[in-house]
């Protein structure tokens, strides 16, 4: 166990290990690349969702039932579904994390909008405040917080799942742990499986620091 150790320890501060195309820097870029698209294109689809589901007060068992959803998601099996429907692209990769995302960002937006107070919602009207005046001006600033989190949680479930770029033969941090895999290289393996491990704890640490600087005075809960 010491020798792996020593030997991941020595994989990981390589110098040649960090440079090329096939190096750690390369790759992480790649995988944050994967990652940041997928939760956009998850973000643009799943707050107009939530905040409409939450504004509303219809369609609420979409937003319960997404939570489970997104937990049983068989994520590889959805990209081999829509690789053998597609070919050889990103897009089994992109869709399959865009649906990982969603379920989280549109919960959590849901319960951001639910949250709040009826008695300010009706305030607003009382002022004459028109319904997207009221939803954006009101509404949105108030269920930022748990918007953030939901926004936060996605990202870190996405940079943990885009290893599977490397399973149809694409980039990523992934690629060390299934070329590790197929090498029978458990260096290589832990490897990868460190480093995603430490750009998810990197990216959620960073991103919860900012979002206690933002919102000091009110905390954010997950849905």
């Amino acid at each position: 166990m010491y020798e792996l150790f020593k030997n991941l320890g020595a994989w990981l501060v390589s110098g040649e290990q960090w440079t090329g195309s096939d190096g750690i820097g390369h790759r992480l870029v790649e995988h944050l690349q994967y990652s940041l698209l997928a939760t956009l294109i998850a973000a643009a689809i799943a707050l107009p969702i939530g905040l409409l589901i939450g504004h509303t007060g219809r369609g609420a068992f979409v937003a319960i039932n997404l939570s489970s959803f997104g937990r049983a998601l068989p994520t590889v099996g959805l990209v081999v579904l829509v690789f053998l429907a597609s070919g050889l692209s990103m897009w089994p990769i992109y869709i399959a994390l865009v649906a990982l995302a969603v379920p989280s960002i549109v919960t959590n937006t849901y319960a951001g909008m639910t949250a709040v107070d009826p008695e300010v919602r009706d305030a607003a009207r009382g002022q004459g405040m028109r319904w997207h005046q009221v939803l954006f001006q009101v509404e949105l600033p108030l269920a930022l917080p748990l918007i953030m989190t939901g926004l936060r949680l996605a990202l870190i479930q996405v940079v943990a799942t885009a290893t599977i770029a490397a399973y149809v033969s694409f980039g990523g941090l992934g690629r060390y742990v299934f070329d590790g895999l197929a090498q029978r290289d458990l260096v290589q393996v832990l490897g990868g499986a460190v480093l995603v491990a430490v750009v998810a704890v990197v990216l959620d640490l960073a991103l919860s620091g900012l979002q206690r600087a933002l919102f000091r005075h009110r905390p954010a809960k997950s849905a």
